[in-house]
């Protein structure tokens, strides 16, 4: 693994723009010394690198299923500030195994060890157009022999099929939100959307605040009053169950398909770390974690159970005390070992690394010069040298 850097293409801006970024410059805040998509930097790993990293995602995959089936067994929903009321029908849709479609696992990688998971998006994660398409096509026009860890598209279609099997009739909806004001939400949905449609499946985009509810048939409609019997959202299940319709969001979960599913919350839930800690003790790919403090680690980062990108965290360790602002926290924290982010020419990566259904399918890289990754991070493509 290492860093290059090279000119971006002429007009580049215009490119990714034609290939749906067009949220490069909202989703970022002004007054940066770099751009949210920049094509002046890239990461290239050996072969050897991406398939090592492969395998250990899935095994992560398949660990925190197995931490899912641990909490549902236990009834351990306090832990992840989950209403009491919620708890059934979360482990009904675990025991249903309603279909899940995608995921994002963040890692903590140098080169020279094995990755440490820092969190895992599971439920409503973002940067995938750039993951998928963007950093694609840059390949394409700079690498035109290269590789790339990079099987996202063809994987989602081939999920929505599978989906497609045991979805309800009717169309399948696909929601953002109008909270969404960079753009962002309504881009990514609209791809994830495509990927339907060149599945065959029949599409409908709709608003979350547009979805009514038909009090007579007890059915969530559209505004020209269809139900909405398949429903994918970028709209966070702790979000949704706390709105004025989020009680029949919930006990919607058997007559509809809701992508991702309700046992999702589970995973996107940071006290997830602190369970894998508990299953895996001293399992190369994670870090200690705990609910109940941070115990006796030397360096530990408190991290909101709910928070979103890096706000509201806390690095405390000897000579060190870094905060973000944030309105998160809350529901709690879990408090992880604290490992700083490997520097490459100034700059700490995180890799985002996809999984599609239970099989990893690609990665993304957004870099900072920071300690941790938020909102001021950049998105640079990668490479596999051949």
């Amino acid at each position: 693994m290492r860093r290059e850097t090279s000119l971006p293409r002429d007009g580049w801006e215009r490119i990714i723009e034609s290939q749906g970024l067009a949220y490069h410059r909202t989703a970022h805040p002004g007054g940066l010394d770099r751009p949210y998509w920049d094509e002046s930097a890239h990461y290239v790993f050996s072969m050897e690198e991406v398939l090592s990293l492969e395998e250990q995602v899935e095994e992560l995959h398949r660990m925190c299923l197995h931490a899912v089936e641990h909490v549902v067994e236990r009834g351990r929903y306090a832990d992840f500030a989950i209403p009491e009321w919620a708890a059934p029908e979360i482990a009904r849709s675990w025991e249903r195994r309603d279909p899940h479609l995608y995921g994002r696992f963040d890692l903590r990688y140098d080169g020279t060890g094995p990755a440490k998971l820092l969190e895992y998006n599971a439920d409503t994660p973002t940067s995938l157009l750039e993951s998928s398409v963007v950093q694609w096509f840059w390949l394409k026009d700079r690498y035109p022999d290269g590789d790339q860890w990079n099987s996202i598209h063809e994987r989602l279609i081939d999920r929505w099929r599978d989906i497609a099997k045991v979805m309800p009739t009717g169309p399948a909806h696909f929601a953002w939100t109008n909270r969404d004001e960079t753009g962002e939400e309504a881009m990514t949905v609209a791809y994830l959307q495509e990927t339907a449609d060149q599945a065959g499946l029949t599409t409908v985009a709709v608003a979350m605040e547009d979805i009514g509810w038909d009090g007579l048939n007890l059915r969530f409609v559209d505004m020209e009053r269809r139900m909405i019997r398949t429903l994918f959202k970028l709209y966070p299940w702790e979000w949704a169950i706390a709105d004025p319709f989020g009680e029949r969001a919930v006990r919607q979960q058997i007559s509809m398909t809701w992508i991702e599913p309700l046992w999702k919350m589970l995973l996107s839930n940071k006290a997830l770390l602190a369970v894998l800690w508990e299953l895996y003790p001293g399992h190369p790919n994670l870090l200690p974690a705990y609910l109940d403090g941070p115990r006796d680690l030397p360096a530990h980062i408190a991290k909101p159970l709910l928070g979103r990108e890096g706000a509201s965290m806390r690095i405390v360790g000897p000579g060190r005390h870094v905060e973000t602002g944030g309105s998160y926290g809350a529901e709690g924290y879990v408090h992880q070992a604290f490992e700083a982010l490997p520097s490459f020419d100034g700059r700490r990566p995180v890799l985002g690394a996809w999984m599609v259904c239970d099989e990893s399918a690609g990665l993304g890289i957004r870099e900072t010069s920071g300690l941790i990754t938020d909102d001021t991070s950049s998105f640079v493509p990668h490479r596999i040298e051949l």
